[in-house]
């Protein structure tokens, strides 16, 4: 018999990367901050709720990815498909198949983030 699996899923930790440095990857998620600013990762995850609701991403969705993720990494995962949202049809439809995929441990944020980095002229500077 094989042991049982628990109902949650495994949550994924933040690895090592600073709020700083999601702030480099995500840029335009710091506008939709409180105030116009991001300072910390309850304001990172405040914006991602307002950029949800403008990408048209669903609240279950959005806590489907909360649920697997972790709200930190759902919000940054957000700030992802804010990033390449002229590039995205259905920014729904893909925070579910991250999502999805997350679950199957398919996918991880930190991939992700350094290829925003590249591309937004940022250079990964402190790990913390």
């Amino acid at each position: 018999m094989k042991p049982s699996k628990p109902d949650k899923p495994k949550v994924e930790p933040l690895k090592a990367f600073s709020i700083g440095v999601m702030l480099k990857a995500c840029q335009q998620l710091a506008d939709y901050g409180p105030g116009g600013a991001v300072g910390s990762w309850r304001d990172l995850m405040s914006a991602a709720v307002v950029v949800r609701s403008m990408l048209g991403i669903s609240p279950s969705a959005y806590q489907d990815a909360c649920e697997v993720m972790g709200p930190e990494n759902a919000a940054v995962a957000v700030g992802c498909i804010l990033e390449r949202a002229n590039l995205i049809n259905s920014p729904g439809v893909y925070l579910r198949d991250l999502t999805r995929r997350a679950e199957r441990d398919q996918f991880s944020l930190g991939p992700v983030i350094m290829a925003l980095l590249r591309n937004n002229g940022g250079r990964l500077l402190q790990v913390v």
